[in-house]
């Protein structure tokens, strides 16, 4: 969506908007390339500047100053961070790494969403971006094969939009993302599929699902990202999801309604942890539960076995050292993370000063040539500003030779390539360590060797 100079919809205004600190948690979820957030509508305006200085075009009202896209995932499926990281990859890819943009990730609706806005003038003030016709199909092939390397779903047969993409998005159905109320039918379907013993074991499954429970007149379910809680009513959710329909339905004297399509299951893990039933049971758990809670254990035991005899871990020292050397590698691959994150900012950074530096120069020359005038100051004090903070940022780093923008960002380019593999090794990792520490920390419950455990051995015994 392309922000023209004389439409009355000023980039100031597109920025204040997409940048709202409501929605972006404070700031926090907003990242920039090669200019400040803060002041990105300025550095934009100044690009153009330079930019009709060095070429002698100005096309006045028809001047587009930059464009504006949206990138928006299904509820639940990212975390707000991540995503703010998928804006930046598609910004960069999209762009190749030749114009100033800003990714601000909005977290007020069920489903996460960026707004991406990247300057029409390159970084060389010698060019600008043209809309061209496919620009939004050519985007998207962007976007999509950078959700597919995160793991992240992609619309794989879109339609031309006809309306809001917001509203069409939370009221999409069928193959498309779900309502908060079907997503909670399917929910209660699969956990009814599994059978619980009694109403309390289906509660305890629900919130094994992520949902918040609410009990009153009537029962109410709430889950990540949702703002108010669903009624289990008639009405809302329909007549085979009312509290007493579940009952009914657990009991065995309602039949599981029709649905369309396949109903999820919940997901299971290859582990998982063991329940400790007595701490339930002393803060009010019932009799339903107790027995709930034991079949599970038994389940979470044998899969825990399994997973022990495939991985080879038949010795307790074995699976000691092995958990270690997981967690350790976690560890490893998070440091790594961190280090290749403080590299592609400090990047960033010097690629914006340099290039800040080189524009405002001749600016800051005639500054001082004027005597360090007040007046010449008021009138280019974004330029000198600009310039000041990069010879402040050349001075502590201690720089005698400035480098090429062009080799800064090869290096940029490659450490971004090396981050993909990064994040992928840490996303496995991650799934190695806690699966292991899950089937050693069941090991040590089943052996009696868990502290909370031996703890609790003293009270048992004065009972």
């Amino acid at each position: 969506m392309p922000i023209h100079a004389g439409s009355g919809r000023t980039i100031e205004d597109v920025i204040d908007y997409v940048a709202n600190p409501e929605k972006t948690r404070n700031g926090e979820l907003i990242s920039s390339f090669m200019c400040d957030s803060k002041i990105a509508d300025a550095e934009f305006a100044l690009s153009k500047r330079q930019y009709a200085q060095l070429t002698g075009r100005n096309q006045g009202g028809q001047d587009i100053i930059a464009y504006h896209t949206r990138q928006a995932f299904l509820p639940g499926e990212v975390t707000p961070e991540e995503a703010n990281r998928i804006g930046q990859e598609l910004a960069l890819a999209f762009t190749k790494g030749r114009h100033h943009f800003i990714v601000c990730t909005h977290i007020d609706r069920a489903h996460v969403h960026n707004h991406i806005i990247f300057n029409s003038t390159d970084l060389d003030c010698r060019r600008k971006f043209r809309n061209f016709i496919g620009s939004a199909f050519a985007l998207r092939r962007v976007s999509d094969r950078i959700c597919l390397e995160h793991g992240v779903s992609v619309i794989e047969n879109p339609k031309p939009s006809r309306g809001h993409y917001g509203k069409w998005l939370d009221a999409m159905g069928g193959d498309r993302p779900l309502s908060f109320q079907e997503r909670l039918r399917q929910a209660i379907d699969a956990v009814l599929e599994k059978r619980p013993a009694d109403f309390e074991a289906f509660l305890m499954e629900m919130q094994a699902m992520g949902y918040e429970i609410k009990r009153g007149r009537h029962l109410s379910f709430r889950t990540s990202g949702q703002e108010k809680f669903t009624r289990c009513r008639e009405q809302t959710l329909g007549a085979d999801y009312t509290e007493e329909a579940i009952r009914e339905r657990i009991a065995g004297r309602r039949s599981a309604p029709v649905r369309r399509g396949d109903i999820p299951k919940a997901p299971v893990q290859s582990v998982s942890l063991l329940i400790d039933i007595q701490e339930k049971i002393q803060s009010g758990k019932g009799p339903g539960f107790e027995r709930w809670a034991k079949v599970h254990n038994l389940k979470a035991m044998a899969r825990t076995l399994i997973y022990l005899q495939e991985q080879g871990l038949d010795r307790y020292d074995i699976l000691t050292e092995k958990s270690a050397a997981a967690t350790a590698r976690f560890n490893s691959s998070s440091d790594r993370m961190k280090d290749l994150e403080a590299k592609l900012n400090a990047n960033a950074a010097l690629q914006k000063h340099i290039v800040d530096y080189s524009k405002t120069r001749q600016t800051y020359i005639d500054y001082r040539k004027a005597g360090y005038s007040k007046k010449f100051r008021s009138e280019h004090e974004t330029d000198i500003l600009l310039h000041q903070a990069a010879k402040k940022a050349f001075d502590e780093l201690g720089m005698k030779k400035i480098p090429a923008v062009k080799s800064l960002r090869t290096e940029y380019a490659s450490l971004l390539e090396e981050k993909k593999k990064a994040r992928l090794e840490h996303s496995q990792a991650r799934s190695d360590m806690k699966e292991i520490l899950v089937a050693k920390s069941n090991v040590d419950r089943f052996l009696g060797t868990d502290s909370r455990a031996q703890e609790r051995e003293p009270d048992a015994r004065h009972r």
